[in-house]
C-alpha cells in the first residue's frame, strides 16, 4: 500500500463478525432463505405496531401522515408476507385496505359542512389509534425494563426453623387509661385513715381570749384567730368567743353593715 493512498474508513468498518472475526463485505455466495422475513414479522405485535415501525423509520409525522407514502411502504411489506404466511398476513390486510380507503377519502373534497375531526381529515381515527398504541407500547417496555424473577435474578427460598411466635392484640390508649383508672379507685377505697381525737377544750380557748382582750379596749375579730390554726381549732376558738358572750364576759360590735367586726372586754366597755 502507497503512502497516498487513501482508506475509506466507511469501507473498512466491518459489515458482521462471524466468530469474532470481522466481515468486511458481504458474499456474492449468500444465501437467504424464503423464511428470513418470517423471523422480521414476529417482531411486530399486529398492523398498528408495523404502521409506527415505519413511521419512525422514515421519520414521518404522525399528526399529518402522508397516506401515499406509508400506504406505498406498508403494501410492499404486506406483499412480501403474502407468500408464505397467508394467515397471518390476514389483518394486516384488513389494514391495508383501510389505509387505501383513507388515501381515496382524502382525494375528495373536503365538506365545508362537516361537523366532527374524522369527518374533515379521514386520518384522524387512525392518528388516535396510533399514539394511544405507542403509550401502550411505552408503557410495556418500561414495564419489561423491570427486574424480573428468573429472568434477571434468581428466587432464593432458605427454610428456617422457627417457632411461631404469639402475636398480643394491640392495645388501645382507651382501654389503657381506663383500667388505671380503676386500679387508682380501688387504691384509694382500700386506703386506711387513722383519726386521733385530739383534747381541745372550749374553756381553755376560753381563757385564751380573755388573755388576747387583756389590755386592749377593743380587738378585730379575726385577730382572735392564728393564722397556724387548724379547722379544729378555729371552730373551738369560735365557739368560745361565742360562750364568753352569752356570759356577758365580751360583747361584739360592728360600726356599720359589712364593716369590721369588733370584740370588746365587757370590763372595756363598762370603763368606756
Amino acid at each position: 500500500m502507497s503512502e497516498n493512498q487513501v482508506i475509506d474508513p466507511v469501507a473498512a468498518q466491518p459489515v458482521a463478525r462471524i466468530c469474532g472475526e470481522p466481515l468486511l463485505e458481504i458474499p456474492q455466495d449468500l444465501y437467504i432463505p424464503p423464511d428470513a422475513l418470517e423471523v422480521f414479522l414476529d417482531t411486530f405485535q399486529g398492523p398498528l405496531d408495523l404502521l409506527l415501525y415505519l413511521i419512525r423509520k422514515h421519520n414521518l409525522n404522525i399528526l399529518d401522515i402522508p397516506m401515499a407514502e406509508l400506504t406505498q411502504q406498508y403494501m410492499t411489506y404486506v406483499e412480501m408476507m403474502r407468500v408464505d404466511q397467508l394467515e397471518l398476513a390476514a389483518e394486516y390486510l384488513l389494514m391495508t385496505a383501510l389505509l387505501i380507503e383513507i388515501k381515496s377519502r382524502m382525494l375528495l373534497p373536503v365538506n365545508p359542512k362537516a361537523e366532527t375531526e374524522d369527518e374533515r381529515d379521514p386520518r384522524a381515527e387512525l392518528v388516535r389509534r396510533l399514539l394511544e398504541y405507542e403509550q401502550i407500547k411505552k408503557a410495556a417496555e418500561r414495564l419489561n425494563e423491570l427486574p424480573q424473577a428468573e429472568r434477571d435474578f434468581s428466587v432464593i427460598q432458605i427454610l428456617i426453623e422457627q417457632k411461631a411466635a404469639a402475636l398480643l392484640p394491640d392495645v388501645n390508649p382507651d382501654d389503657l387509661r381506663n383500667a388505671w383508672s380503676a386500679i387508682l379507685a380501688r387504691a384509694k377505697a382500700n386506703r386506711h385513715h387513722q383519726i386521733k381525737r385530739e383534747a381541745l377544750s372550749v374553756r381553755v380557748y376560753m381563757s385564751q381570749v380573755l388573755r388576747d382582750l387583756r389590755g386592749h379596749t377593743q380587738i378585730e375579730f379575726f385577730q382572735l384567730f392564728p393564722a397556724s390554726a387548724t379547722v379544729a381549732e378555729v371552730v373551738v376558738i369560735f365557739l368560745a368567743i361565742l360562750e364568753l358572750a352569752k356570759e356577758l364576759l365580751l360583747t361584739v360590735s360592728q360600726a356599720q353593715d359589712s364593716g369590721v367586726i369588733f370584740i370588746h372586754a365587757a370590763n372595756a366597755s363598762q370603763s368606756a
